[in-house]
């Protein structure tokens, strides 16, 4: 009884063994840094790095945009406010006398009837390419 205990314990630990064997073949391949996990981590690792700076850069730019976008709004309400006190000023201007108007009125104010009351003035185009 001890003999056949004995073959049962040795084919259990050839089996054991065996099995850690083939378990070991398998974790190398697992872990192998071409074709593995191993690999696959080492990929998605530089992917999370490349990311990284890619939005490090992103946000730099979007906080250069919004710092040019905030100056440009600023000016453009500056811009905005200056056309609202022109307009009115406008108010304050007289009435230009109709063309029916009585020969016996006189229109006191000449320089404002006299042409049009916005001229449009050409830009140089030395800057631009054709």
């Amino acid at each position: 009884m001890e003999l056949v205990a004995d073959i049962f314990l040795v084919a259990g630990a050839l089996g054991a063994g065996l099995y850690c064997f083939v378990l070991a073949r398998r974790l190398k391949r697992f872990n192998d840094l071409e074709k593995g996990v191993g690999g696959a981590v080492a990929v998605l690792s530089a992917q999370v790095d490349d990311l990284s700076q890619t939005l490090a850069s992103a946000r730099a730019a979007s906080d250069g945009s919004n710092a040019a976008l905030d100056d440009l709004t600023g000016r453009a309400e500056a811009v905005a406010a200056r056309l609202e006190l022109m307009m009115a000023s406008m108010h304050d201007l007289p009435d230009t006398p109709s063309p029916e108007a009585a020969p016996g009125q006189e229109h006191t104010d000449t320089e404002h009837s006299a042409g049009p009351m916005f001229v449009r003035h050409e830009r140089s185009q030395q800057g631009v390419r054709q």
